[in-house]
């Protein structure tokens, strides 16, 4: 009993203590105020810590949104210039036909294996359409290469771009002759070689194919002189071209519907090798 009788005493205490203190602080004003004043302080605080936050992850959320858009509009951008590219080609290449006294076959490069030394190209031309081995496949630009094998649908191509390939050039306007083969290093330039030190090779002048070549009419770009320097010892120049035509960026060609003369490739054949 003298247990209860604490316990109840600790109780009554307690309450007399909480209706004290909620008394003082209904009569103390200031007290009051001050308490909420603070109270605010501290719940702005808050609030205004959880809207940065919120205007944080929307600025994050518009960010990435905006990433988004921009890789769409990059990759609209690229393929509208793909197409345009693709476009040009076709038109110049439609014109080097309207103007080509040669009968051509449009085609499409399909495949092109430019990876090594005897690299290939694939074109969607074959027998059917009139295509035959040893005829040149050419560019608006300049050459490309030479029919090597003939599918009923399909054409190879051995391009310029191959260390077998040979063509019998003249520089312009000097009219000096020589041979043109790739020497296997950079797919930027190819080789023309047999032109002796003498003549007056410079940077800058165009090469063609001469009326020599038993496969390519004359006249057909070729490249560009890009060096032209002398080896100690030899009698012939060192002649570097840039290609008329970067096979790498083309995606059309035509082939020149014209069989060369057998026995005239076979000899020539030798003579160049």
């Amino acid at each position: 009993m003298d247990v209860q009788s604490k316990f109840l005493d600790w109780v009554l205490a307690a309450a007399l203590l909480l209706v004290s203190v909620s008394v003082m602080i209904s009569l103390n004003q200031p007290l009051t105020r001050a308490l909420r004043a603070q109270t605010l302080e501290i719940t702005a605080q808050v609030e205004s810590g959880f809207a940065w936050v919120g205007r944080y992850l929307r600025v994050l959320e518009e960010n990435q949104e905006l990433r988004r858009r921009n890789i769409e509009l990059s990759s609209q951008v690229a393929r509208t210039r793909s197409l345009r590219q693709r476009n040009q080609e076709l038109e110049r290449l439609l014109n080097l036909k309207d103007t080509s006294s040669a009968k051509l076959r449009a085609a499409r490069i399909v495949t092109k294996d430019i990876f090594r030394q005897d690299n290939y190209l694939t074109v969607d031309v074959g027998r059917d359409d009139g295509v035959a081995e040893g005829m040149p496949v050419v560019h608006e630009g300049g050459i490309v290469g030479t029919v090597t094998l003939v599918g009923a649908d399909y054409a190879r191509v051995m391009p310029y771009l191959n260390t077998d390939f040979r063509v019998p050039v003249s520089i312009l306007p000097l009219g000096t002759e020589g041979i043109v083969r790739w020497p296997g290093d950079r797919y930027d330039r190819i080789l023309l070689e047999h032109v002796v030190k003498t003549e007056p090779v410079e940077p800058g002048q165009k090469v063609v194919t001469s009326g020599h070549s038993g496969v390519f009419p004359p006249g057909r770009a070729v490249g560009t002189v890009d060096t032209a320097y002398t080896r100690p010892g030899r009698s012939e120049l060192v002649i570097y071209l840039t290609p008329a035509v970067p096979i790498r960026n083309i995606d059309h060609a035509f082939v020149i519907l014209r069989s060369p003369d057998e026995d005239r490739r076979s000899l020539e054949a030798r003579s160049i090798g």
